[in-house]
């Protein structure tokens, strides 16, 4: 049984210019304590071409997680843009949130953004070069995949540990994201949890992050709840969806 569920994220800053920062809240619950910190990675798909240019974006640990609900932000600068390839520049791509503990990925949430250009001239006759100083950020905030993946959260050999899935299939391998396998640690069956939400609505640095206990940000189209149960009907009349994670 999975010790941490992430219950609710919301994307902050969104829609935004290229060049700004990602900003996402999380929210998740710890259903004991937890010895060691849990890793969390933001990775950015360069091109459906190749996982040679995703670019991981930052990554944080935190720690340490007592027992409750926790909420923290995990912000990061943007991509380097000389590492995207031109033809990729402007279009759909994926960032990607992964969650490890122990070396073992045990969640990733992935979302679609669409890069464009804010001028309507631009967008009818796009330049030879991309300006990306002129391009909007819109990540789609309520139409994420959520991948679980079985761990071994215990100092005791692993039994029946899920290997890593392809990480954005579906609907996104559709529009032409490549698959990923960013999964570390993990071996055995292929029984991973691959769930995909269909609402309607390179610093690399290391940092260390306390964790928060504050009311979380208000419920709007750049959120979504993900409450450990089963998937409910979706209302068309909100702009959450909520399921397992």
């Amino acid at each position: 049984m999975a010790k941490v569920h992430i219950t609710n994220v919301v994307v902050l800053d969104n829609p935004s210019s290229f060049l700004n920062p990602f900003q996402f809240q999380l929210t998740f619950e710890c259903i004991e304590k937890l010895e060691e910190d849990l890793e969390w990675k933001m990775i950015y798909v360069g091109s459906a071409e190749s996982e040679a240019f995703d670019q991981v974006l930052d990554t944080i640990y935190v720690g340490p997680v007592p027992e409750g609900r926790h909420i923290f932000v995990f912000q990061a600068e943007p991509p380097n843009v000389s590492r995207i390839p031109e033809q990729d520049a402007v279009g759909v791509t994926v960032v990607l949130l992964t969650c490890s503990y122990r070396n073992q990925e045990f969640v990733r949430v992935g979302y679609f953004i669409n890069n464009e250009y804010a001028d309507p001239e631009l967008r009818e006759n796009p330049p030879p070069k991309p300006l990306f100083h002129k391009m909007t950020r819109n990540i789609l905030a309520t139409k994420p995949r959520v991948t679980r993946f079985k761990i071994n959260w215990d100092d005791t050999p692993a039994n029946g540990v899920a290997g890593p899935s392809s990480g954005l299939d579906g609907e996104v391998a559709a529009n032409g994201i490549h698959d990923h396998h960013h999964g570390e640690g993990n071996e055995g069956d292929d029984d991973d949890d691959d769930e995909q939400m269909d609402a309607g609505s390179d610093s690399n640095s290391q940092q260390q992050h306390s964790l928060h206990h504050h009311p979380p940000a208000e419920h709007d189209e750049n959120s979504i709840a993900l409450p450990p149960t089963e998937m409910p009907e979706f209302n068309e009349n909100s702009n959450s969806l909520a399921m397992e994670c």
